[in-house]
């Protein structure tokens, strides 16, 4: 079965529809599927539900849905470096399940793991615990969340081969390894790659079993999205 497709248009065509529930990886700016975005803004798909840490920053990232209103509603841990994601979410645009970080990461991992729901103690007595099941562990209450699953996850990966094993370099292993797991169709980015074999098992980051389309990403800036420098003398 051939994974590789020769541009970001081709890998996700047939896949996209209104509607439908995408995991877009990154942490800040860092692993954002920054080819593959551009290709849903152009396909001109509506009423999405986007599961990501963030909605990127001004002019990149996700913040190309937001600016074209493609985007009905985001399920993210964090949104103060994104004005529009901040002003359409105030104005009541933009609907937003706001999830503690470690939540989301272990909602996606559930999700790719098969088990529906799992308990914590982070938010209880919040605003994070309204509306949700509550149950005592040890005379401890508990919250009970559950997975978060997609139509369509977009990764960014440092390598593939051709089977879709991965491998991420640093930072852009963030929340693409789980989310990986977690679309009924992943679609991985890449920056590079190299022929089966090359990567030593235990050296594999997600097993290709996971991974349908690959394809060579045509965007790697890797932008700074909060420079802080130290002073000179």
């Amino acid at each position: 079965m051939n994974k590789i497709y020769e541009t970001p248009k081709a890998a996700l065509e047939g896949i996209l529809f209104n509607g439908m529930t995408i995991m877009s990886g990154g942490f800040g700016l860092s692993g954002n599927p920054e080819s593959l975005i551009p290709e849903i803004r152009a396909a001109g798909v509506t009423g999405l539900t986007v599961i990501s840490n963030n909605a990127g920053a001004d002019g990149f990232g996700l913040w190309m849905l937001l600016e074209t209103r493609q985007i009905d509603k985001m399920i993210s841990s964090y949104v103060g470096e994104n004005k529009l994601f901040e002003q359409q979410y105030l104005s009541g645009e933009l609907e937003l399940e706001l999830t503690p970080q470690g939540t989301l990461a272990e909602r996606i991992r559930a999700g790719g793991a098969g088990i529906p729901a799992f308990y914590t103690a982070t938010g209880v007595g919040t605003v994070v615990a309204e509306g949700k099941h509550t149950e005592k562990f040890e005379g401890k209450e508990y919250i009970r969340e559950t997975w978060l699953r997609s139509d369509l996850s977009i990764i960014k990966a440092w390598r593939a081969d051709h089977s879709g094993n991965l491998q991420y370099r640093k930072t852009a292993r963030n929340f693409n390894p789980n989310m990986a797991t977690a679309g009924k169709i992943t679609v991985a980015e890449v920056e590079e790659v190299v022929p089966d074999g090359t990567f030593d098992p235990d050296h594999v980051h997600t097993p290709g079993i996971y991974v349908d389309r690959i394809v060579r990403s045509t965007i790697n800036e890797k932008r700074i999205e909060k420079l802080t420098v130290r002073a000179r003398k």
